[in-house]
């Protein structure tokens, strides 16, 4: 049996088997409803305040909701028996703290008796599903922003950041300008979510930014419980709002520079070659106008050497930057587990959780 492969974000979870040129097999929201003893589900008009996210900006944050979901995932969706529970590969994200590292592995090991386990980094695996080992790597997920060093298969932690925001930020952001130019239409989340799904989208500059807010035709579209809401420039800020962190209420340079003043910290002679291969991953960077614009942003930008993207390989499954993490965990799970580099129980029985950081790095 082939390992398993988990990468679990804010909002949607991959899961499958290692098979590296294909997608994941499960791909589901890691979002869950709260469910009554008896099976039934909370009746409640106000849906928010029944669900439960077991990860929070990209970390676990409810570890009973964490072992439901990958009961369901491991028995349920990958057709694991109970007494053969095979190995796994879990990716981790950015800044994941070492008391995360530690209970994931004690669950697994000490819950669902898997017989190995292995952890990597997402930036890690997101270069190597692109065929690469060193570069750098944006990772604009649902919770938080990962910009990413990479040498040689190791994160440079002093040439990474991460940032509290993502799409989930976004979001709010569109529900505001809505409500703004839409003030008699009751607007929830979920619905903004979906919006913003079907319409955000990125100007191809700042000048061109400024010239939507002016002309930009509205549209209407009609909501699921039949109101009509007109949508028009807003649906341009949303992408601006990486570019111009100011429309968030923050304080930064855009997601470019970012970039270029993270990979700056690291040794010159290694710039070239980090920012040269440089991924965009995670589900916003799917957005209509994201890579070209940030593209013009990298020609424009302050440092000598010019962030180029790397074009992922043509017999790798298509919308690649959704999921890029977890298909470079199957490559990886293809060379850890035959060649015993992974956490065994064994490993774990003499050692504890703590062995995870010795064996995973």
């Amino acid at each position: 049996m082939e390992a398993a492969v988990v990468d679990a974000g804010s909002k949607i979870l991959k899961a499958g088997f290692a098979i590296p040129d294909q997608a994941p097999s499960l791909i589901i929201p890691t979002q869950m409803k709260r469910m009554l003893d008896d099976g039934s589900s909370v009746d409640n008009s106000m849906s928010e305040e029944v669900t439960v996210d077991p990860v929070v900006r990209g970390c676990i944050n409810d570890w009973d909701a964490m072992e439901d979901l990958l009961h369901h995932i491991l028995y349920t969706g990958l057709e694991w028996e109970v007494g053969n529970e095979g190995q796994i590969l879990f990716t981790e994200p950015l800044c994941t703290p070492k008391a995360v590292r530690e209970q994931l592995v004690q669950l697994l090991f000490e819950t669902f008796n898997v017989s190995g386990f292995y952890a990597s980094e997402q930036a890690v695996l997101s270069l190597y599903a692109v065929g690469r080992i060193s570069g750098c790597t944006v990772d604009i997920g649902h919770g938080k922003i990962d910009i990413a060093a990479v040498l040689e298969g190791a994160v440079q932690h002093i040439a990474s950041r991460r940032f509290e925001v993502g799409g989930s930020d976004l979001t709010k952001v569109l529900a505001q300008e809505l409500g703004k130019s839409n003030p008699m239409v009751n607007l929830s989340i979920s619905d903004a979510e979906k919006l913003k799904e079907q319409f955000a989208c990125c100007a191809e500059d700042e000048i061109a930014y400024d010239r939507m807010l002016r002309t930009c035709e509205t549209e209407e579209h009609t909501l699921p419980d039949g109101q009509v809401i007109r949508i028009g420039r807003e649906k341009y800020t949303v992408g601006e709002a990486l570019f111009q962190p100011s429309i968030l209420g923050l304080e930064a340079h855009g997601i470019v520079e970012q970039l270029v003043r993270s990979v700056a910290t690291v040794s010159s002679e290694n710039q070239k070659q980090l920012l040269e291969n440089t991924v965009l991953c995670g589900g916003t960077t799917s957005m209509t106008g994201f890579e070209s614009r940030f593209q013009k942003e990298a020609s424009l930008c302050s440092s000598a050497i010019c962030p180029c993207l790397v074009k992922p390989p043509e017999y790798m499954p298509e919308n690649l930057a959704l999921y890029s993490a977890w298909v470079g965990g199957a490559i990886l799970a293809k060379v850890v587990f035959p060649q015993n580099q992974h956490v065994t129980k064994g490993d774990y029985d003499e050692t504890g959780p703590s062995v995870v950081h010795r064996k995973c790095f």
